[in-house]
């Protein structure tokens, strides 16, 4: 291979599946605009024939909003699906290597549940492009709900046999987990993955008039919820330990803040089990009572950014992964924290201080707090080109660091 040849993908691990996951979130914080600025009268989401009669009838920045919405949901959703299937190319020939067997016997196997993640947020994306592109979806959408449940449960059974052998082999073999080693919140990807199965299983609770569906979705959701939020608790006390005693590597730094899209995706998921019970079961909740939980998310989220940009810092994280000739597929971890933040101060805005009717709706306040949304937004949008070109860009020989 010549010095012009070399891509630090090309040195392929299971982190490159961050980089579909990372583009397949920002489909979904387009789809927020969305969500929150066209009525949707019939219907908890807006769909198809919600936007074509905004957008004709809407003024000119209401068009112009949509029409930025539309794009951004359809460019990310499609690198989305690229990153994807180059991914699930290149994991299939990843477990035929040496590398795969020594990453299986090791604390890095947790790296495997990146393609779960990564299959659950498609899955999840794909839902949103069949709102906003397919017209007519809502007169056949209660066929789909069964569908997507049966796509997320296989989702979920990969998962948890991943998990399994995981944990069935350090547990099984004294030793097999090297506790020195675990000085980062590495080891909650698969809470992660849980997560992010568990959203996307609770759909159908907040959309489908079906008692049947909607209470098969709270179900799964809440039992994959919470099998999510206990190992992430287990993972996140165990890595305290040696992280106070060892500090985190350099290389591992950005997962300090992997608890940020955690939170997000278990408050949306959280948000639409209550929704379902509103709607097919009679409970009510208070009007404060979004306003409660996505104020504490959102507090929670802004302290281990806080965290974990300071750590970055103090480390040169971005002088030696970003700017300079080194590269890490772990990178890509700093694009989901971004979204997920952005999304749920989207979320924070229009249920909790809108519905809670602190704030009016389209006012100066809700705009001045809907700007620093955009602007997360914006900046991961920036961050994931640049990851792009740095990491599938050619690069000299001696400016080549294989990602691990």
């Amino acid at each position: 291979m010549t010095t012009a040849n070399h891509r630090p993908a090309d040195n392929w691990s299971p982190q490159y599946f961050l980089a579909s996951l990372g583009a397949g979130g920002l489909a979904v914080s387009f789809f927020m605009f969305l969500m929150f600025w066209i009525p949707h009268p019939g219907q908890p989401v807006p769909v198809f024939e919600d936007i074509a009669a905004a957008f004709s009838g809407g003024p000119l920045p209401l068009k112009a909003t949509i029409t930025v919405a539309i794009v951004g949901i359809a460019g990310f959703a499609f690198l989305n699906i690229k990153l994807l299937i180059w991914n699930l190319a290149r994991f299939a020939e990843f477990r035929r290597t040496e590398a795969f067997a020594k990453l299986a016997v090791s604390n890095g196997e947790t790296q495997l549940l990146a393609m779960p993640l990564a299959l659950a947020m498609t899955v999840n994306a794909g839902f949103i492009l069949a709102l906003v592109f397919v017209p007519g979806l809502w007169s056949v959408v209660e066929y789909l709900f069964p569908l997507a449940m049966i796509a997320f449960t296989l989702i979920a059974w990969l998962a948890f046999r991943r998990i399994g052998r995981f944990l069935v082999r350090v547990l099984s073999n004294g030793g097999a987990f090297d506790l020195a080693a675990k000085n980062s919140f590495a080891q909650l990807l698969p809470a992660f993955a849980l997560a992010m199965i568990a959203v996307g299983l609770s759909a159908p609770a907040a959309m489908s008039t079906v008692p049947a569906t909607v209470g098969v979705s709270l179900v799964l959701s809440i039992a994959l919820g919470t099998i999510a939020g206990l190992y992430a608790l287990i993972a996140a006390i165990v890595a305290v330990g040696p992280m106070l005693r060892y500090g985190i590597s350099r290389e591992s730094a950005p997962t300090l803040m992997v608890v940020v899209p955690i939170l997000t995706v278990l408050g949306i998921m959280t948000t639409r089990q209550e929704h379902g019970l509103h709607t097919s079961f009679d409970a009510h909740s208070g009007l404060a009572d979004n306003l409660q939980l996505t104020t504490t998310i959102l507090a929670v989220q802004l302290a281990f950014v806080a965290l974990g940009l300071s750590v970055l810092k103090r480390q040169s994280y971005a002088g030696t992964y970003l700017r300079k000739g080194q590269s890490s597929a772990g990178s890509y971890a700093l694009v989901c924290p971004g979204v997920a933040v952005s999304v749920m101060l989207h979320f924070w805005v229009n249920k909790g201080l809108v519905g809670a009717g602190l704030i009016d709706q389209f006012g100066a306040v809700y705009w001045a707090l809907t700007s620093l949304a955009i602007a997360s937004q914006i900046a991961m949008i920036l961050l994931l080109f640049m990851l792009n070109r740095r990491h599938f860009g050619r690069l000299p020989a001696s400016q080549f660091v294989p990602a691990e």
